[in-house]
């Protein structure tokens, strides 16, 4: 069991940055890959940006070059850093984590692009 407490989440003004964490407990060394992913009323869920347990980062092309996914060695935060955040990148941003057996979630964290 793994467990994902998201945190972070704000108001901020379009071209500024902001850094959500992802605490996970549990059986972290179980974890093959963790992320974020995001969603508006509406829309799907979608994927942001997910780090495997070998290091390897993925990113959704609309976060490219924007985005910065990284986890602490100890394997048990991981933080995503946004730059220059635009107006569509308003979402509730969940922590997802998967042990090849089964998907976790967090409890998700809004993110507003405003002025």
């Amino acid at each position: 069991q793994v467990h994902l407490v998201e945190s972070g989440g704000d108001l901020v003004q379009p071209g500024g940055s902001l850094s959500l964490s992802c605490a996970a407990c549990g059986n972290v060394f179980s974890i093959d890959a963790i992320g974020w992913y995001r969603q508006t009323p509406g829309k799907e869920r979608e994927l942001v940006a997910i780090i495997t347990s070998v290091g390897y980062g993925g990113y959704a092309d609309a976060v490219k070059g924007r985005f910065v996914i990284s986890r602490d060695s100890a394997k048990r935060t991981i933080s995503l850093r946004m730059n220059s955040l635009k107006s569509e990148d308003t979402a509730i941003y969940y922590c997802y984590a998967n042990d090849g057996m089964r998907a976790y979630w967090g409890q998700g964290t809004q993110v507003t692009v405003s002025s």
